[in-house]
């Protein structure tokens, strides 16, 4: 059974208890929360080693790492370097989206030593190997796309990105509207250009029940992608990615009907005023179901910070009800990121999901910086480190900016900012004074 059909049978699973102790919350709650969809808990039956984590509506807000090969980089070692540092800056998923190299011993690798829940999007592996077998990615057949997708559950992926809301009916609204980006979603392109090539209708959205069979099987987690997201700033809101979510909406029901867990992918790249409208359209339209997005990117002309977009967008979406984002690297729209852009992109990340767990009020989030706000009021720097989102930093940071060459600055309470100037201590040292008076 689906931890989905597990919760609405009244039972709770080992995957519902773990997951309620990392939020400091009831095993009852994750319960009552998949039972009604808001909630999902990515735990494939035949991933063994994996830690299970929740999403969704009352708990703290999760980030998602991507990594994966291309056919220029094919370098699996470098891939499970990736891996080991999105789990060191503490990524609560990962996913995989490979296509260059052997795609099955990468995916298997990195199921092995993930313990965290791994995404997949099928639709790549299928593209990659039509392309080997026939010669051009869109000859891939059906029964191609149907075995990809049941090979990767096999193996163990918690959740599966399918581009099932890209219609025929869809495209055509874009092509009527006009867009200056078109599709930049990987998924969302081929799917779009096979339906164009075959003049046939998307065999996601058109055997969306062999779809739920083969997520049943396996307790897959359905991932609604968002292939019609928009790429640019004036592509977003637009009709074709607003009829999209609609389809997908109607899928949520689907899914929902036999106990499949599933979660919506958004956007992409949304100024910052149409984000909060965003979010609260999908919540409406789907009904409550987790939310994904990547980013969103707030502008698109701050290529080299583009971490820096997104944990802005990502904030606000957060803020606004989003339940899982995905990390954009200092890299995106420029290459491959490295294993220092995949550090920075999850740490970007996660300060934007604290962010909005402060609003939101997720169990213990305040409390942290209350405690950092207190370290700081008694200058005690080994506690601002190991309070700090990134401890390794903070810690080079404070190192190089205050230890001189012969430690003659070691055990100073200042900092090398303010030095005696330090408003802490000017103002502590008076405030004592004036105590003192008094009493």
């Amino acid at each position: 059974m689906t931890q989905m059909q597990e919760a609405r049978a009244g039972r709770i699973t080992p995957a519902m208890e773990m997951a309620a102790q990392r939020e400091g919350l009831t095993a009852e709650f994750i319960r009552q929360g998949l039972a009604s969809g808001t909630i999902v808990l990515p735990a494939n039956i035949n991933h063994k080693n994996l830690e299970p984590c929740a999403i969704g509506h009352g708990l703290r807000t999760k980030v998602n790492a991507n990594i994966g090969t291309s056919p220029e980089f094919p370098d699996l070692d470098k891939e499970i370097e990736k891996l080991e540092a999105a789990l060191a800056a503490g990524v609560d998923a990962v996913m995989d989206l490979s296509t260059g190299g052997d795609l099955n011993v990468i995916r298997r690798e990195i199921l092995k030593r993930c313990t965290v829940p791994v995404g997949t999007v099928a639709e790549y592996q299928a593209m990659v190997e039509a392309r080997r077998k026939y010669g051009n990615l869109i000859e891939m057949t059906e029964e191609d796309l149907f075995n990809t997708i049941e090979q990767q559950a096999r193996d163990g992926a918690d959740f599966i990105t399918v581009h099932c809301g890209v219609t025929g009916e869809g495209i055509e609204r874009l092509k009527n509207e006009g867009r200056i980006t078109d599709i930049v979603s990987r998924g969302g392109a081929f799917m779009a250009g096979w339906i164009l090539h075959h003049n046939r209708e998307n065999p996601l959205y058109e055997q969306y029940d062999r779809l739920l069979d083969i997520a049943e099987k396996y307790d897959v987690t359905l991932s609604l992608g968002d292939g019609l997201r928009p790429g640019c700033l004036a592509d977003a809101s637009d009709r074709a990615q607003i009829h999209e979510l609609i389809i997908l909406g109607e899928l949520v029901d689907r899914a929902w009907e036999r106990g499949i867990q599933v979660m919506v992918e958004g956007p992409g790249h949304v100024p910052l005023n149409q984000i909060e409208a965003n979010v609260i359209l999908q919540k409406r339209i789907c009904k409550g179901a987790p939310f994904y997005v990547l980013g969103p990117l707030v502008t698109d002309v701050a290529p080299g910070y583009d971490h820096i977009t997104s944990a802005i967008g990502g904030a606000i979406a957060a803020s606004a009800g989003v339940d899982f984002l995905c990390y954009v690297t200092p890299a995106e729209h420029l290459g491959l990121p490295s294993v220092d852009d995949v550090r920075e992109g999850v740490m970007a990340s996660r300060i934007a999901a604290h962010a909005a767990d402060i609003v939101k009020g997720a169990p213990g989030a305040l409390a942290w910086d209350l405690e950092m706000a207190k370290a700081r009021k008694a200058l005690d720097w080994q506690k601002q480190i190991e309070l700090a989102i990134d401890w390794e930093k903070a810690a080079r940071y404070w190192q190089e900016k205050n230890i001189k060459e012969k430690d003659e600055n070691k055990g100073k309470e200042e900092c090398s900012m303010c030095g005696e100037f330090c408003a802490m201590k000017v103002i502590g040292e008076h405030l004592q004074c004036d105590r003192n008076k008094k009493s």
